[in-house]
C-alpha cells in the first residue's frame, strides 16, 4: 500500500491526516468504510465460494424477474440492474466507493462497535494504471457506456473464459436515490476475487485504521456534521429507525 497503517479518532484527525497523505496532482479521491479491519476489499459475489460468472448471470435475471414493476428508473441494460442489485443486497462484482470522505466514514464506524474499523482511501486513475486501463484523457474514469467495460460484462465473462484481468474503477449513472446521496462510485472485479489492496504496486490506496473505543464519538461527530442513517438512505424506513433511536 501506498503507507503505513495510521489510527485517527476523531473526524478531526481524519481531515488533518488527508490533507497531508492525498498527492496535490489527484483529480479523483474516493473513500470507503468497513467496520472490520480484516475485511478485504472484495465484492460480495467474489466472497462467495465457487465465484462463477454464470452465477451472476442467474441473479441478474431471477432479480429482473421480480422487481421490473418496482423500480421507477427504467433500465436498459444489465449494468443497471447491477447497480439496483447491489443496493438491495444481492451479491455483485461491485464495491461501493464514496467521493465523500464523511460518507465513507460513517461505514466505517456505523456498524459492529466491538471491532476495530477501516477507512479506506483509493486513487482511482491510479488502481486503472495499474489494471492496465489508461485512457486517452488522462483523468478519465471509465463508465458503463465505454467500450473498454466490454470485457467485464456478464455476457462477455459467460461466452469467454480465459480472461483474467485486475478489478477497475467505474463511475456510472445515479440511477437511484441511495447512490445519489451517497455520492456513489464503485470498484468492478473481472473474474477473479482480487482484493484492490494487492492490484500492482499498491500506490493507489492506503488506509486509516479506526479502533473500536473510538467509534462511538465519530458517530456523534458525523451527526453534528449531518451525516446519519437517513441522509445516507433517503427513505422512509430510515426515518423510523432514527425516530426510533431519539425515543429511547
Amino acid at each position: 500500500m501506498r503507507y503505513d497503517d495510521k489510527t485517527i479518532n476523531s473526524v478531526t484527525e481524519l481531515i488533518d491526516n488527508l490533507k497531508n497523505d492525498i498527492p496535490s496532482h489527484s483529480n479523483h479521491i474516493w473513500f470507503r468504510g468497513q467496520a472490520n479491519q480484516e475485511w478485504k476489499l472484495i465484492p460480495t459475489l467474489g466472497r462467495k465460494k465457487k465465484f462463477s460468472p454464470e452465477k451472476e448471470n442467474y441473479l441478474i435475471k431471477r432479480f429482473r424477474q421480480n422487481a421490473t414493476q418496482l423500480v421507477s428508473y427504467s433500465h436498459h441494460s444489465k449494468w443497471d440492474w447491477l447497480l439496483t442489485m447491489q443496493h438491495h443486497g444481492v451479491p455483485t462484482r461491485l464495491l461501493d466507493w464514496s467521493e465523500n470522505a464523511l460518507i465513507g466514514l460513517y461505514f466505517a464506524v456505523c456498524e459492529k462497535p466491538k471491532y476495530d474499523g477501516a477507512f479506506w482511501i483509493l486513487l482511482p486513475s491510479l488502481l486503472n494504471k495499474n489494471s492496465n486501463i489508461e485512457p486517452n484523457y488522462s483523468v478519465d474514469i471509465p463508465s458503463f457506456d465505454d467500450p473498454i467495460l466490454d470485457n467485464y460484462s456478464t455476457s462477455n465473462l459467460v461466452r469467454e473464459t480465459t480472461s483474467h484481468l485486475d478489478p477497475i474503477a467505474v463511475i456510472v449513472p445515479r440511477i437511484n436515490p441511495r447512490i445519489q446521496a451517497q455520492l456513489g462510485v464503485f470498484t468492478l472485479m473481472h473474474r477473479d476475487p482480487k482484493p484492490i489492496e494487492e492490484v500492482g504496486d499498491g500506490e493507489h490506496i492506503w488506509r486509516y485504521i479506526i479502533p473500536s473505543g473510538s467509534k462511538k464519538n465519530i458517530i456523534k461527530e458525523l451527526k453534528i456534521l449531518g451525516i446519519n442513517k437517513f441522509s445516507l438512505f433517503p427513505e422512509l424506513s430510515s426515518i423510523g429507525e432514527i425516530l426510533r433511536e431519539e425515543i429511547k
